[in-house]
């Protein structure tokens, strides 16, 4: 025996311990009561009519009907039947292609997600269409068989990469023929849905359709990439990122082969060709091409038909509740009864029973995705946090309480926190929800740089929230948010760089200066150590010829007290010739000092401006200038709120 809903189970823990509780405070109540307004010497008489046993039956009559209809909640159900289900419908295969080329990420966030994401919103319109897989590479391989069983082909779609193939190529004609395969003998209405880059390695893939075609299979091609292509690069098992090289050493880079894909498409009847772009292509092919096709009747006993049986507990919860009411608190004696505090307490009890199903069943409905919601909503973001955590302990899968357990702890400013949540609610299937996970996870990245104090992590956490802003435009064009905060943070990065490099040329030219410094202090001790030398060597050589040269030096100070006399002379009759030019240039610029006034006296009445007044006019004015605030800077816009209750 299992549970449907076996969250329900836990209000066995509340419900009936309160009901217990209260009876017991409602006894010692009345217990109380009647010992402060009734003698003792008269209680028996009063209380001789009523049955404590009778009262303890009809309350566990009250606990246990509450245990019934929790356990009814809850859905207990035991034993199966496999059910034949019969069903119109269209077999499709869809044919994924696994090869390395498509690791490129020219479309985000690269091609086998994107083919995978395809896929499985093809299985959300096909209902009713029975379903396989076929994985190809360098060779094709069925991974599915055809069937309608949505959990299978899920969870065959999930399981796909790179490595589901081990032989390396793109093998387009042995995906066709495996395709064949998957469809049985006489059956019509054979569909081929074929998600490739249409890189194709052997030359028999046009022949393949057009033999394909001769069967009845109808091929409809779907384009995953740019015709530009993108460089491929991989993972090693250290994390570590390189691009894949051919024999050679090359650099390998892959296109999107669109006309080869045109070709195999338009050699089958009614096949067409579509590129990739979103959920959008997927309606297309299936309102264009396979909803328009005869439906076929087959059967499959892939449904396992549980049985509920709340009706049980259901139903002894009615019977415990009719018994408490027709069942008398009192004996059956002849003389009159009174009634006594619990009777009153009767109604009391009754109304608080009915009270509690009828919060219990709110209560019981509601998941707890509602109450974290309640709890962000009201500001609570550490309290909505952990319940998220609790609820992704149960179902970690769940890429909706990833995002909300990142919106969460965004908003408590845990930005690491948040960028871990935003980036597993990243594997969710819908492009909306991807694009808003990018979005948060690049502000998550924005404040954390802006914490950071080594420039190097800053600086590393900026480049990540602006790919992230790039992502998240690339998957929703019209989000006009992702593209502000990414040219506010791509501004916010060239200015720390511009500060980084700045602060390197000053280092740098620091560096250099000292190192100049340094040069000329020795060059200058160099140079007194020479001079030094040099005045030794001189006071030794005139010590030897002192009494060679003592004539030739009285000769030289006669010589030379001559040529002083001469100077003074000369130097005298110069300074009175220039004290006769200073007074002629005094007298000449009073004059002009007074012809100046005279001008601007004249400017004045005239209205004119002088040339000084103009320009302390102007210095004035770029003083005002200097002192005007400076626009502010603004900030990343707000995140994406969590989603609502589903």
């Amino acid at each position: 025996m299992f549970f449907a809903h076996p969250n329900m189970l836990w209000l066995l823990l509340v419900f009936p311990p309160a009901l217990i509780a209260f009876f017991w405070w409602s006894w010692r109540k009345h217990q109380v009561l009647m010992t402060r307004f009734i003698q003792a010497r008269l209680l028996p008489g009063l209380v001789s009519g009523l049955s404590p046993s009778r009262n303890h039956f009809r309350q566990g009559c009250l606990v246990l009907a509450v245990v019934g209809l929790i356990l009814a909640l809850a859905r207990p159900q035991w034993g199966f039947v496999w059910q034949e289900v019969k069903q119109r419908g269209v077999d499709i295969v869809v044919a994924v292609d696994t090869s390395k080329s498509m690791l490129a990420e020219d479309i985000a966030p690269n091609r086998l997600a994107r083919a995978r994401l395809a896929a499985l919103d093809l299985m959300q319109l096909a209902k009713g269409d029975r379903l396989g897989l076929v994985a190809f590479a360098g060779n094709a391989f069925l991974q599915c068989p055809l069937t309608i069983d949505d959990v299978a082909f899920r969870q065959s779609v999930e399981a796909l990469d790179v490595h589901t193939i081990p032989q390396g190529g793109t093998a387009l004609a042995e995906a066709i023929e495996t395709a064949q395969t998957a469809f049985k003998e006489g059956e019509n209405h054979r569909v081929l849905v074929l998600m490739t880059d249409g890189e194709d390695h052997d030359s028999g893939a046009l022949e393949a359709a057009q033999k394909a075609a001769q069967t009845g299979l109808r091929i409809y091609t779907i384009g995953i990439g740019t015709a530009e292509g993108e460089l491929l690069r991989s993972k090693d098992a250290q994390g570590r990122t390189d691009y894949i090289r051919d024999e050679q050493g090359n650099v390998v880079k892959s296109h999107l082969n669109e006309r080869l894909l045109q070709e195999i498409a338009g050699a089958t009847e009614g096949g067409f060709y579509l590129p990739l772009r979103g959920a959008k292509t997927i309606d297309a092919l299936y309102t264009e091409g396979l909803s328009k096709l005869p439906k076929s009747e087959h059967q499959e006993k892939l449904i396992k038909q549980y049985q509920d049986r709340y009706q049980w507990p259901l139903g002894l919860a009615m019977l415990l509740l009719v018994l408490e009411m027709l069942l008398p608190e009192r004996r059956r004696e002849p003389k009159p009864q009174t009634d006594q505090p619990s009777n009153l307490a009767k109604p009391v009890l009754q109304a608080t029973a009915a009270l509690l199903l009828l919060l219990a069943l709110p209560t019981a409905l509601s998941a707890s995705p509602s109450s974290a919601l309640r709890d962000y909503k009201a500001g609570k973001y550490d309290e909505a946090f952990q319940q998220y955590e609790k609820l992704l302990q149960k179902d970690a899968d769940d890429p909706r309480l990833h995002f909300n357990a990142g919106a969460a702890a965004y908003q408590d400013h845990k930005f690491e926190e948040a960028a871990k949540q935003f980036n597993a609610a990243m594997a969710s299937p819908d492009l909306k929800l991807q694009s808003s996970a990018y979005y948060n996870r690049g502000n998550s990245q924005y404040w954390l740089g802006e914490q950071a104090r080594d420039p190097a992590k800053r600086t590393e956490a900026w480049e990540k929230a602006i790919k992230d802003y790039e992502l998240s435009m690339k998957l929703n064009a019209q989000d006009q948010d992702a593209n502000f905060n990414h040219e506010f943070v791509k501004r916010r990065l060239e200015e720390l760089k511009q500060q980084q490099q700045q602060q390197q040329q000053q280092k740098s030219n620091q560096d250099k200066s000292d190192q100049k410094q340094d040069q000329d202090q020795k060059q200058q001790q160099q140079n007194e150590q020479n001079d030094s030398s040099k005045k030794d060597q001189e006071q030794k050589q005139e010590q030897q010829q002192r009494p060679d040269k003592k004539d030739s030096q009285q000769k030289n100070q006669q010589s030379a007290q001559q040529k002083q006399d001469q100077q003074q002379q000369q130097a005298a009759r110069q300074k009175a010739e220039d004290d006769e030019k200073k007074q002629g240039q005094a007298a000449q610029a009073k004059g002009g000092q007074k012809e100046k006034e005279q001008e601007d006296a004249a400017a004045a009445a005239a209205g004119e401006m002088t040339p000084e007044q103009a320009q302390q006019l102007l210095d004035e004015q770029k003083a005002e200038e200097k002192m005007l605030p400076a626009k502010p800077e603004g900030k990343p816009s707000e995140p994406k709120g969590p989603l609502k209750d589903w």
